[in-house]
């Protein structure tokens, strides 16, 4: 099985982190080494996961020093710090950006990793990811082409490519962006799941969060057809009711009017509308399945 890295920036993560820990301990392909990095957090994280490590060498935590968190970037950047930290004459095939806040099932990583071994054009996938809803763990639904950025695992050499994360909101769609653009697989694999621990949204609020993704989509080169059958989908689906939309809608056009300078290059934003055009034109389509 292919060897693999996990790098996972948290801060106060109390609340999740030992199950995370517990889930990581528990796999049945485990990886070379874990760097958790503890992005400034106030509370026990970097505490839990000490006491959790015991005698096990391959996990270590860092500290960024920071005191300060920008939602949208700040992981990116404790990532980078992590993955630096990391011995450069270690071997390894993927690399994985891991979340605090997540609980996997003992096979996670060798299901993902073999399928990705198995078949050389994967170059970013993960698992599904299920949210508590009432009592029950359901599957939140992505596009195809996505792989949860909570559980993200990509191949060291499309990773190389793409010159890595970039630090900024919508990095963990520019990924899948640049990846595309050059030729790699990427999307995620239906039947392997893994529970979000927390809600997505929940340190922005819902309103913050609808905003957010409207500014994504403005930052990743999305187009105007794309963009009004999401803003009407979220106005009737998402809450609050018709102030999600509203709220998508003013993210995109604030940085618009702005004339912001987006995150990707004109080829790209190309690339990014014809993969959005089709998922429009022809229906959701079902999630990458294991060839």
């Amino acid at each position: 099985m292919a060897p693999y890295v996990i790098v996972t920036p948290v801060r106060d993560e109390e609340s999740f982190i030992a199950r995370t820990v517990a889930s990581v301990l528990g796999q049945t392909h485990r990886p070379l080494r874990w760097l958790i990095v503890d992005d400034g957090s106030t509370d026990r994280t970097a505490q839990i996961v000490r006491e959790m490590m015991g005698g096990v060498d391959w996990i270590d935590v860092v500290s960024t020093g920071s005191t300060r968190r920008r939602l949208g970037s700040a992981e990116v950047e404790a990532f980078s710090l992590g993955l630096a930290a990391l011995d450069p004459e270690l071997d390894y095939e993927f690399v994985v950006k891991l979340d605090g806040d997540v609980e996997l099932e003992p096979d996670y990583f060798e299901r993902v990793v073999g399928r990705m071994q198995a078949d050389p054009r994967w170059g970013i996938a993960s698992g599904v990811y299920c949210e508590e809803h009432q009592g029950r763990w359901e599957p939140v639904s992505m596009p195809t082409y996505h792989a949860a950025g909570a559980s993200k695992v990509v191949r060291r050499r499309c990773f190389e490519q793409i010159g890595g994360f970039v630090a900024r909101k919508g990095w963990d769609t520019v990924d899948e962006i640049r990846a595309g653009l050059l030729g790699w697989r990427t999307g995620h694999f239906d039947d392997i799941r893994f529970r979000h621990l927390k809600p997505e949204g929940a340190a922005m609020g819902s309103l913050s969060t609808h905003r957010f993704h409207g500014e994504i989509y403005y930052q990743t080169g999305g187009g105007p057809m794309f963009l009004l059958a999401k803003v009407a989908h979220r106005a009737c689906t998402a809450k609050p009711y018709l102030l999600g939309g509203a709220a998508m809608l003013t993210g995109y056009l604030v940085p618009l009017v702005a004339r912001r300078q987006r995150l990707v290059s004109d080829a790209e934003a190309r690339y990014y509308r014809s993969m959005l055009n089709r998922r429009l034109l022809g229906g959701r389509t079902r999630a990458q399945e294991p060839s």
